[in-house]
């Protein structure tokens, strides 16, 4: 069955052509953000909508769902920002994009450790402003990261893609989940299981966080875990903001209890607190503007999964990366 494909945003350039190749699409050329209003009007009239992170699909939205919305094929791999219950109830198939991140952003998570612990921002900027007069031997000292031990809570794709690198870079890896990971997975990297994360947080050099946002992770480092860390040790977080008590953790960094840490993601996106803008200038955080999976290749490579998706539904056929696969009512609407 053919129908509407809404895209919210603007996609890369050669996704969006090979989108007016295959279907009747209505695409975001603005850019712009689409009003909560213009949203439920995408969604009163779509086949398919193409939403990104920065849509709020609740509930309430999705009670307001055309009678012919049968696909949200999220362009990304978080779905968080999906009522998944709601969508179900009204047999309204859910996609992500899985896999086609996992590299970039542990990349990403590497780059944000190296640029913490060796200072690399701030040694940007003395040079823009013009500050370096020659070496010292005692001058932009930063740390080792051979030889530390860094504690990964969530060792899917992505935390074992940094245990990964980080076992490159001489470091022992250590991670948390809730049971212990494959042994191919865990074999090669030497890595050791911690059943408790606050013993984990305890006895970590650097903590990197991979895990998914979901009701049971939210506020994972509470005030009480972050106070668990040594006073040297820094966190990073790439996954979503909500996961860590953001404004404990402004606390500690600002009484000097934390390392540091180097952030891609915050709890009220777009904002970002000014005491976090405020400890990066002294040097004590890293904030990045939620790049963590910012290539070419992989949004290109993202937008090719939202494609197989859509016309694989389209087609009547089950979507390769449902994420709803186990609500038998939509599979009735995939097939009707």
């Amino acid at each position: 069955m053919a129908g509407t494909v809404i895209v919210t945003r603007r996609l890369p350039a050669p996704v969006e052509e090979r989108m007016r190749q295959l279907f009747d699409v209505r695409l975001n050329t603005a850019d712009v953000p689409m009003t909560q209003a213009e949203l439920v009007n995408a969604m009163r009239t779509a086949r398919v909508l193409v939403p990104t992170i920065t849509d709020r699909i609740d509930a309430a939205v999705l009670a307001q769902a055309g009678p012919d919305l049968g696909l949200v094929a999220n362009f990304g791999n978080g779905v968080d920002h999906i009522d998944l219950n709601a969508a179900a109830a009204r047999r309204i198939a859910v996609t992500n994009t899985p896999g086609v991140l996992t590299e970039d952003t542990a990349d990403m998570t590497m780059a944000m450790i190296l640029a913490l612990r060796r200072r690399i921002p701030e040694g940007v900027k003395v040079m823009e402003e013009g500050r370096f007069h020659g070496w010292s031997p005692t001058w932009m000292m930063g740390h080792r990261v051979s030889g530390r031990r860094i504690g990964i809570v969530g060792l899917g794709r992505i935390g074992a893609a940094v245990a990964r690198r980080a076992r490159a870079f001489g470091m022992s890896v250590h991670y948390h989940a809730p049971r212990p990971a494959a042994a191919s997975v865990v074999e090669p990297l030497e890595a050791t299981y911690w059943a408790s994360l606050d013993q984990m947080l305890a006895n970590m050099d650097i903590v990197s966080i991979h895990c998914p946002q979901t009701p049971a992770t939210y506020h994972l480092l509470s005030a009480r875990r972050l106070a668990l860390m040594r006073p040297e040790a820094v966190l990073v977080n790439i996954a979503r903001g909500d996961i860590v008590d953001e404004a404990a953790l402004i606390e500690r960094l600002a009484a000097g209890l934390l390392g540091g840490a180097a952030l891609d993601v915050y709890t009220r996106v777009p904002a970002v607190d000014s005491r976090l803008q405020a400890l990066a200038r002294e040097g004590k955080a890293l904030l990045l503007p939620h790049m963590g999976s910012a290539t070419v290749e992989g949004r290109i490579d993202m937008g090719e999964k939202v494609i197989i998706n859509i016309r694989t539904f389209l087609d009547g056929h089950r979507p390769p990366d449902l994420v709803l696969a186990h609500h038998a009512g939509v599979h009735r609407k995939l097939t009707a």
